[in-house]
C-alpha cells in the first residue's frame, strides 16, 4: 500500500451532504444544521424523517400530511408477504431482512420510475414498511398474530405495541422514539456508503436500500448493539464482577464491543442521552442490573484503555428494558437508519457523479505466462 493512502478511506471526503455533519474533536452531531442535543428528545421520529428526508423541521400541516403517508405506506405487498414465513427459520433476522426489503420492490407501485418524486414516495414507504416487517417477522417466529396499529400511537409506539403485544407505556414509546431519532443518520458510515455508491450507478431506491442492509449487519457498524447485550448477559453475578471480566477479556486482545469510534474523539454525543434513558428505564422497570453493570464497564474500559462508550453500548440496555429481543436490535437500528438513507439516496439521486475510487496494487508485477506443464 503506497505510503500516503489511508487504510478504510479514514478522512477521504467521499460525498458533499447537506444532511447531517459530525465534529469529532467536539463530539457534536448535527442533522441539517440542528445540533442532535437540541432536538433529542423535542422532535418527533416523525419529524425526524421530514427533516431528513424533505429538508425542514415540518409545519403542523406537513406533519400531519406526512404522519397519513406513512399510514398508508405500511402495507407491504403480497411477494414479501409470501417470503415472510419461507425465511423466518432460515438465518438470521437481518439476513431475513435484507431479503424482505429487496423483495419489497417487486411490489412498489414506483418500482419502475427513477425520479425524485418517485424516490421521495418509496423512501416514505420504506420508512413505514420496515417496522411492520420487523414485527411481522418476530410475530410469524413466535406463532402470534401482529396487533393491529393504534392510530394515537407514532412509528415508535406501534412498533413496541406490535413487538410485546402490549400498549408501551407513554414514556416508554417517548424513550423508544427518541431512540430512533438518535440513530436516524451518522455521515458517511458503512452502510451510508454503500447506499450512495449502488444509487451512484442510478440503481434502484430498493438496491441501495438492500445493500445497505447488507453493511449494518456486520459486527463492527450495526451488529455491535448484539454483541454488547450477549457481552453484559454473560457476566455472572454482580457489579463486582465487572472488573475481572473486562481485564481478562483486553488481556486475551479481545475488543470490547460498544466503545471507541472512528470519527469521535470524546464521548458520543448519543450515549450521552441512550445513558440517561438506560438509567430512567432502570428506575421504571425496577430492574437496575444491565444499567448498573454498564456504568461499571464504562469506567473499568475508559480507565484501561481510554476509551469512550459510542451509540451501541447504551442502546443495548435500553433496547432490553424496552422488551425488544437482543437479535432484533440490529434490525430496530435500520428501522431508524432507513431515513437517513433512503434520504442520501435521494441527495445522490438528485446531483449524481459515479462514485468510483482507485486503488493501490500490492501484487507481484512482471509476471510471465507458462505453460501448465512447466507450472
Amino acid at each position: 500500500m503506497a505510503e500516503n493512502s489511508p487504510r478504510g478511506l479514514a478522512d477521504v471526503v467521499a460525498a458533499s451532504t447537506s444532511i447531517s455533519d459530525i465534529d469529532g474533536r467536539e463530539g457534536r452531531l448535527s442533522y441539517r444544521g440542528y445540533d442532535i442535543h437540541d432536538i433529542a428528545g423535542r422532535i418527533s421520529f416523525e419529524e425526524c424523517v421530514h427533516l431528513l428526508q424533505r429538508g425542514t423541521l415540518p409545519t403542523q400541516a406537513q406533519l400531519d400530511g406526512l404522519t397519513g403517508e406513512l399510514a398508508d405506506g405500511r402495507r407491504y405487498g403480497a411477494v414479501a408477504t409470501s417470503l415472510l414465513p419461507a425465511v423466518v427459520n432460515s438465518g438470521t433476522p437481518m439476513e431475513a431482512l435484507r431479503t424482505l426489503v429487496s423483495a419489497l420492490a417487486i411490489d412498489d407501485p414506483d418500482a419502475a420510475d427513477a425520479s425524485i418524486e418517485a424516490d421521495r414516495r418509496k423512501a416514505t414507504r420504506l420508512v413505514a414498511q420496515l417496522p411492520v416487517l420487523v414485527a411481522g417477522y418476530e410475530a410469524q417466529r413466535s406463532g402470534r398474530e401482529v396487533p393491529d396499529a393504534d392510530p394515537e400511537l407514532g412509528i415508535a409506539g406501534t412498533f413496541l405495541l406490535q413487538i410485546t403485544g402490549e400498549r408501551p407505556a407513554p414514556r416508554a414509546a417517548e424513550i423508544f422514539d427518541e431512540c430512533l431519532v438518535l440513530h436516524a443518520d451518522h455521515t458517511m458510515n458503512a452502510s451510508t456508503f454503500t447506499a450512495r455508491v449502488v444509487a451512484a450507478t442510478l440503481s434502484d431506491m430498493h438496491s441501495a436500500i438492500t445493500g445497505a442492509m447488507g453493511a449494518l449487519r456486520g459486527p463492527l457498524h450495526g451488529g455491535a448493539n448484539e454483541a454488547v447485550m450477549k457481552t453484559l448477559s454473560s457476566i455472572d453475578g454482580d457489579v463486582s464482577e465487572v472488573d475481572p471480566f473486562v481485564r481478562a477479556e483486553l488481556d486475551a486482545g479481545r475488543k470490547i464491543m460498544g466503545f471507541g469510534h472512528r470519527v469521535y474523539k470524546t464521548e458520543d454525543p448519543r450515549a450521552t442521552h441512550l445513558r440517561r434513558m438506560s438509567e430512567e428505564l432502570a428506575e421504571l422497570t425496577g430492574n437496575r442490573r444491565y444499567y448498573e453493570l454498564s456504568r461499571r464497564m464504562e469506567q473499568v474500559v475508559l480507565d484501561s484503555k481510554g476509551l469512550y462508550p459510542n451509540v451501541d453500548f447504551f442502546a443495548a440496555s435500553v433496547y432490553h428494558a424496552l422488551g425488544i429481543p437482543t437479535d432484533l436490535f440490529t434490525p430496530v437500528f435500520a428501522i431508524s437508519r432507513m431515513s437517513g438513507w433512503t434520504a442520501h439516496v435521494i441527495e445522490q439521486h438528485e446531483d449524481n457523479r459515479l462514485i468510483r475510487p482507485d486503488s493501490d496494487y500490492t501484487g507481484p508485477h512482471d509476471q510471465r505466462w507458462v505453460e501448465i506443464s512447466q507450472r
